[in-house]
């Protein structure tokens, strides 16, 4: 037996030992440890904030804020995960995000009004910048992939060089000068009080959200049944259910207490001719497009990495590349294709950064990568190949920006930061060594 087929994605649950406490319930809500560890690491952070901030730290503004912050750098965590996993890395996704952005901004703002002629803020502009940032992050992704995969080359070397490349190549555009605004539509990517839900959008989503995590799990427990897989206790399915959707809706709620900032409700008030209460309009945010955006990235790469082919591919070649190649995996094309989704997901980041600055700017996704690799790290997957999970890399990405927001609220200088930073992702690598060495 191979260690992949130890560490991939399975349906298979291994028969449950008697016993009781942490362990034993951990055990019947099949919960991984790691993740409930990540969690209490998570609300020590929050708490510890929270009291050095004198409670300004778990405020709806806040953590409205802090969700926002999160979602670049979690939507690149999830293709960082597949790299990863594959025995890879990727030192280039800041410099390329940085890339994208600008073009996706030359395009919007100088392309097509000045070159094509077909004028800015049209209803077509967002797309066709979109897609072209698309469409050339899986180009560089393509570029990087087949050097690694067929030119034999350590993807340290090559994303290294595509980190200096990249960066350098932004400077071409406009020679470093800021290009800004942005097309209206595409400026609503990046979130504030007009790319968002609102109240009742929010609780719509929510809604729904809880109804999927029923009919997954309900027809995930349908399909161990039928192949005579261990389930859940009802007790216990009862009790994911339930954490689940109060978490989800806990979340709603709290996007729905971060109002607009006054005097954009004021505005807004003027502009529909409502009469303002005493104290101000108080009009709910609710969820923000760029959580939006990554929910639906995180959803669509649970399911690539778990549900499809190519994923378990991935983990396949992670955990013996030897065995899978003789298993019949093409392994040098499936790791191209981590590097074309790795791309396309960069570019997808790029948009909402872009979009959230109104801006394209030098220094866009600069040490971006320390915190995409730090977000797949802490998140549990693992530098040895074969190990990691999308939920993981998102909470990863949670844990880095909350320690960031949490130390600019404090207002310690960036170098200190870097230090703190630096200190968790070598001690996350240690972690991950130690609990390896510990499994044999």
């Amino acid at each position: 037996m191979t260690q992949a087929t130890l560490s991939r994605p399975t349906d298979v649950v291994p028969q449950r030992r008697s016993g009781r406490g942490l362990a034993s319930l951990s055990q019947s809500l099949e919960l991984d440890t790691r993740l409930l560890g990540m969690v209490a690491a998570l609300a020590i952070i929050w708490i510890g904030f929270q009291i050095l901030s004198g409670g300004l730290f778990l405020t709806p503004r806040n953590l409205w804020n802090l969700s926002v912050q999160s979602a670049s750098i979690a939507i690149m965590a999830t293709g960082m995960v597949l790299i990863i996993v594959s025995r890879n890395i990727d030192l280039s996704v800041g410099s390329v995000l940085g890339f994208l952005g600008y073009t996706m901004a030359m395009v919007q703002a100088q392309w097509l009004p000045n070159a094509l002629h077909l004028g800015f803020n049209q209803p077509y502009t967002w797309i066709v910048a979109v897609a072209v940032g698309v469409v050339a992050g899986a180009l560089i992704g393509l570029l990087q992939g087949a050097i690694i995969a067929y030119g034999g080359v350590p993807s340290f070397i090559v994303t290294l060089g595509g980190f200096l490349v990249w960066r350098g190549l932004i400077f071409a555009y406009a020679q470093g000068q800021t290009i800004a605004p942005m097309d209206v539509i595409f400026a609503l990517l990046g979130g504030g009080p007009n790319g968002s839900l609102g109240e009742w959008g929010s609780w719509i989503v929510g809604i729904l959200g809880c109804l999927g995590i029923i009919a997954a799990t309900f027809v995930n427990r349908r399909r161990r049944q039928k192949y005579g897989f261990a389930v859940r206790p009802v007790w216990a399915l009862v009790t994911v259910l339930v954490l689940g959707c109060g978490l989800l809706l806990g979340a709603v709620w709290v996007a729905n207490s971060y109002p607009w900032p006054s005097a954009l409700a004021t505005q807004y008030a003027r502009a529909h001719n409502i009469q303002e209460p005493p104290g101000g309009l108080q009009i709910p945010t609710g969820i923000a497009y760029p959580v939006l955006i990554t929910a639906g990235v995180a959803l669509v790469m649970t399911f690539i990495a778990t549900r499809r082919r190519f994923g378990r591919y991935v983990f396949a070649i992670g955990g013996n590349p030897d065995a899978a190649e003789l298993g019949g995996i093409n392994v040098r094309w499936t790791i191209t294709k981590t590097y074309v989704l790795m791309g396309v997901l960069v570019a997808v980041a790029a948009a909402v950064q872009t979009a959230r600055l109104n801006a394209a700017v030098t220094n866009l996704g600069v040490q971006n990568e320390l915190d995409v690799i730090s977000a797949a790290v802490i998140g549990g997957s693992s530098l040895s190949g074969g190990i990691g999970t999308i939920p993981g890399a998102l909470l990863g990405a949670v844990v880095m920006q909350s320690l960031r927001s949490g130390m600019v609220m404090l207002k310690v200088d960036s170098p200190t930061q870097d230090i703190v930073v630096g200190i968790v992702l070598v001690a996350a690598v240690w972690l991950d060594t130690y609990l390896r060495r510990r499994g044999k």
